[in-house]
């Protein structure tokens, strides 16, 4: 199994094209060693030079499918390297590369609850948008861990569980959280037995995620905030990572403290960083204090394979 990490940014990706914070302002002017980011997307591939997963459609996906050769190809005229996709959540971050893919020959085999395929026809209705293009087959994902297979992309196994987080802005179960609103994924490749958990939007760790991470021989999680307070503390916004449906990094229960509790092969990895966040700048206390962790800051264009 090969993955491939698009994108590692939050919202907005790295730089914010209207944010002036340390990171931001320091990464443009060349003063803050960070690389840029665009927003978060992972692609899935049974084999290197296989069909893939598109997991998560990021807005920045025509620049991240120009910047990684295995989505395109080329073989035919038209021609394509996703086989299907795969949402999280139906965040704007997520979703709304799939506009992108509207030249698609045939209809685009889409993956998500019935949460998220009720976000997307309703709050922001990309799926019927789409019905005037390539049309979407949608395909239902139960978040109970049952596991499923995606036609084209065997032999790998799929398991979607429901995690805490928080729906769209847009949606209307925001306030009121259904199951599926945000979902974990655990892949796994039946050859070598490895294990991936992948969850970009993870609002808090409960009995049923920590298996989860404690199965998985490699977890990539919610890198968001590094405080529960970054954004207030900025003044930015008055909610905090919680309110929005992100666990912080650092303190007590935080993100840092719960990898630290998984066995010592697991690899860790953060994805969906911020532009806000300090791990971002490499010279940081902040970065150092991950890196010790044994804790991998995710950086575009870079792949893991087991």
């Amino acid at each position: 199994m090969r993955i491939t990490i698009l994108g590692s940014a939050a919202g907005g990706g790295f730089p914010q094209w209207n944010c002036n914070c340390r990171n931001c302002a320091g990464q443009r002017a060349g003063t803050v060693r960070a690389k840029a980011r665009t927003q978060s997307s992972i692609f899935i591939q049974p084999d290197a030079g296989a069909d893939g997963l598109l997991l998560n459609a990021s807005p920045d996906l025509l620049q991240q499918i120009k910047a990684t050769p295995a989505l395109q190809p080329g073989r035919a005229l038209r021609d394509t390297a996703i086989a299907a996709v795969l949402l999280i959540d139906g965040q704007i971050d997520h979703s709304t590369g799939l506009f992108m893919l509207r030249e698609r020959n045939g209809k685009l085999p889409l993956w998500c609850t019935d949460a998220v395929a009720q976000d997307l026809s309703t709050g922001n209705p990309i799926l019927r948008v789409l019905e005037h293009y390539c049309g979407v087959d949608r395909r239902r994902i139960q978040p109970d861990g049952t596991p499923f297979e995606i036609p084209g992309l065997a032999p790998l196994v799929f398991r979607a569980i429901a995690l805490s987080s928080k729906a769209a802005p847009y949606s209307p179960h925001r306030d009121a959280p259904e199951p599926g609103d945000n979902i974990g994924l655990l892949v796994t490749d039946p050859r070598s037995g490895k294990t991936l958990f992948y969850a970009p939007g993870l609002g808090e760790i409960d009995a049923q995620v920590f298996d989860a991470m404690h199965q998985a021989d490699a977890v990539m999680v919610d890198g968001t905030f590094w405080t529960d307070d970054e954004m207030q503390r900025l003044g930015l916004s008055r909610k905090t990572a919680h309110d929005i449906g992100h666990l912080a990094q650092s303190g007590p229960g935080g993100m840092v403290e719960w990898l630290d509790k998984l066995p010592a092969s697991t690899r860790r990895l953060l994805i969906h960083i911020n532009n806000t966040n300090p791990i971002l700048d490499e010279d940081s206390a902040e970065r150092a204090e991950v890196e010790r962790a044994g804790i991998t800051v995710c950086e575009d264009g870079m792949t893991l394979d087991f």
